[in-house]
């Protein structure tokens, strides 16, 4: 789910040539071994009012759309997986909630590789074990007690990611046709986020207060988080904005301050929590 100024590295090293392999698109990185990496694509995104960008201005663009896609190439599957696995139950509203959220993530999907046109990369394969880590789609006896359980914790994770990496990749679309629906998806992604979290508290009952906030308080992944989503949530205890410490200047504490924004993500910290979840 800063997410998504993932791009700055990628900039200058990985986008100035085609690829066709998805290998060769996406590279182990780092101590997990599985990060996301970004190849990227010759120029030619179209630019609002007939003004041309330069050229990293024009790989950036690329890449942030190209980063957006893996992201909701993550989600479109792992919803999909989901409501295929047997462990939702049956009319209920978790799965009334995430075939909704399914359409939602597959549109995203088909409107940025339509957008990304020629420049638009195949899905990666996609490991929701994390090498082992969870089992989400077990629907076996006591299993899918648990497999249900992770079902949400993936999904607020992945959601909450990805509100922030669509917050932070904004700079990077200023001035072409893509910011619009990009802050379009970043608004529906916060209400699946929002979704997600109240479905955990009515699913999983007591000590889940944070939960069934529909925002993320402080940098508290809330109750019954593994430990690994962590990352999603380092950095939302920030409370100074435009320069301003707003604890000082208002009446509020961190807590409604930090509750009252969400921090942008950066790119290697969102390539480090989708590549958990990529096969290299």
């Amino acid at each position: 789910m800063d997410i998504i100024k993932f791009l700055d590295e990628f900039t200058s090293e990985n986008l100035s040539a085609k690829t066709s392999s998805r290998r060769e698109a996406f590279s182990t990185l780092g101590s997990l071994g599985k990060k996301a990496a970004l190849t990227a694509i010759p120029f030619g995104l179209v630019t609002s009012s007939g003004k041309a960008f330069a050229a990293q201005d024009q790989n950036a663009a690329i890449g942030a759309l190209q980063l957006a896609l893996t992201l909701e190439y993550l989600e479109a599957e792992f919803y999909l997986k989901a409501l295929n696995s047997g462990v939702l139950p049956g009319g209920s509203k978790a799965e009334a909630i995430y075939e909704q959220i399914s359409k939602h993530e597959s549109a995203h999907v088909e409107f940025l590789k339509s957008g990304l046109g020629e420049n638009s990369i195949e899905s990666p394969e996609f490991d929701f074990t994390a090498g082992g880590a969870f089992d989400p789609f077990n629907n076996n006896g006591t299993g899918q007690e648990v497999a249900y359980a992770q079902l949400l914790a993936l999904a607020q994770a992945f959601e909450d990611t990805g509100v922030r990496a669509y917050k932070g990749q904004a700079g990077n679309l200023m001035g072409t046709q893509f910011l619009t629906p990009a802050l379009q998806i970043h608004s529906v992604e916060a209400r699946h986020a929002s979704e997600i979290r109240r479905l955990r508290a009515d699913v999983m009952g007591e000590n889940l207060d944070q939960n069934a906030l529909g925002w993320i308080t402080l940098d508290n992944r809330g109750p019954g988080m593994p430990e690994a989503t962590q990352a999603v949530y380092d950095g939302e205890e920030n409370v100074v904005q435009g320069g301003v410490n707003l604890v000082d200047a208002t009446a509020f504490g961190d807590v409604a301050v930090s509750q009252a924004y969400d921090e942008p993500m950066d790119g290697q910290t969102a390539s480090n929590i989708a590549g958990l979840f990529i096969v290299s």
